[in-house]
Formats: C-alpha cells, structure tokens, sequence
C-alpha cells in the first residue's frame, strides 16, 4: 500500500510545469510527470529529491493521451492535480492551418476539462485534494496575433472559477494561477521568438511556480503573479476589448521583435 502522498504535473518537462514538480518533490510527494517532450531530464531532476517519479509521454490534446496518463497513475489516489500542459500558437489566424489552432483548443480545453473531471470525481468522493489550473493573464485581454490562445485561457479562466464554485461544499480546492510572460519555451514552441513579446525580459517560471504552489495550498480560488501583470489585468477591464487588443498587438504582431 502506498503511504506516501501523490502529484501529478502535466506540461512537466520544462518551465512553469518543472518548477512545480520540484516543489511537489521538496513537500514528499511522488509524481506522475507528463508531457509531450521528451522527459529524461525533468525526471533525473526530480529523482534527486527521494521520490517516486513516473513520466509519460502523452499528446494532452488527445483523449487516449489523457488515457495514457491516467493508465500510468494505476488508480493511485491523487492528491494534487497540476493541470498546467498548454500551448500558444503566434501570427495572424487567418494564416494559421485548422490543426494548428485546433491543437492550442485541444490542449488548453478540451484534453484539461478531460482530465479535471476524472481525477476531480475521485478526489470528491474521497473528499480530499487539491487542483491548480495553470490559466493566464491573457485570459483578461484581447489577443491580436495570439487569439486563438487567449480565447482558449479566458475560458479556463472562468472555467476554474466556476469549478471552485461548484466544490465550494467539498474539501477540494481549485486555484487557478495566472501567470504573465514566463521565459519557458512556449514562446518559442507557438512561433513567436520574431515579436516583442517574444523578445522581452519574462517572469522567473521559478517565482511563478511558488506563487500558484502556495496559492493551492492555502486553498485560494485564482492568483495572479506579479504587481505588474495585475495592473496589467486591471488595465484590461478598464480599457475593454478594443484597446486592450490593440496594445497586445504591438506585443504579437509578428516582426515587432526586430524593431
């Protein structure tokens, strides 16, 4: 019998996702990493902390990905969920291929609704577990050059809300973290090193990862990163859509990085 208690981290082989399995791993749980990398490094990482660690290799974005990941947990009470897999895809959308924008919907909706609502059942019927949605700051503001990923993070955004909502009655916690720019690989990976955004000075996935671990641990519905990226948000809601898409498109349009 398992004595130990159990994470799993999803989008763990880099960034933001890493850097809460290595928090995980400092508080003694064993972990269940996933990605759609290759994960040998994160893993080693890991192991250095005296845990138990598994890796999976899954496209999220899929539902037999997230039945890959859920097979490999062997029905192990989880005990933190970090739903923080996600992908951007940069450049004018009409340009962009159906599979392309499909995967960001695929990967940031439907494949973490997925697999909110298997792991979210059992943690209900056990009436113990925490959950942390990796959403956005982007989900607060228009994304020009960027839209079909803010589009996709605003509903996890509200999504995470009403979830924790809906458990308020239960001992399980949603927090939704709310990062801004975060110097992972994501910028790279959604095509988008030629812009501003790509370009500039990003938050520490580090101090990010503490912020939403924290966060989840004190049971707090959302958190958002940063003094800056607050005002950021607070802008957004005062300046509406318009404007808001407006100032993001100096960030994303592509080319804005060489000026």
């Amino acid at each position: 019998m398992n004595q130990r208690k159990f994470a799993i981290v999803t989008g763990a082989s880099t960034g933001i996702g890493l850097e809460l399995a290595k928090l995980a791993a400092q508080d003694g749980y064993d972990l269940l990493v996933v990605a759609d990398t290759q994960l040998a490094d994160a893993s080693r990482q890991l192991q250095s902390y005296g845990v138990g660690v598994s890796a999976v290799e899954a496209d999220l974005a899929t539902f037999e990905g997230v039945d890959r990941l859920l097979t490999a947990a062997a029905g192990r009470p989880v005990d933190l969920l970090f739903a923080n897999a996600g992908h951007g895809l940069g450049g004018p959308f009409l340009e962009q291929d159906v599979a392309g924008w499909r995967h960001v919907i695929d990967t940031n909706i439907t494949g973490t609704l997925y697999l909110i609502q298997k792991v979210a059942r059992d943690m209900v019927a056990r009436n113990e577990g925490r959950i942390l949605i990796t959403g956005s700051i982007a989900g607060h503001i228009a994304g020009a050059f960027h839209a079909v990923y803010n589009g996709s993070k605003a509903f996890i955004d509200s999504f995470s809300d009403a979830l924790n909502n809906e458990l308020k009655d239960t001992a399980v916690t949603v927090t939704c973290l709310k990062p801004g720019a975060t110097e992972t690989k994501f910028f790279d990976r959604a095509e988008m090193d030629d812009t501003r955004m790509g370009t500039m000075t990003k938050d520490d996935p580090a101090d990010v990862a503490k912020t939403g671990y924290g966060a989840m641990m004190r049971g707090e519905r959302s958190i958002v990163y940063s003094l800056k990226n607050k005002l950021q948000v607070a802008a957004s809601k005062v300046l509406g859509g318009g404007v808001s898409a407006e100032m993001h498109r100096k960030l994303a349009e592509p080319g804005t990085g060489k000026e």
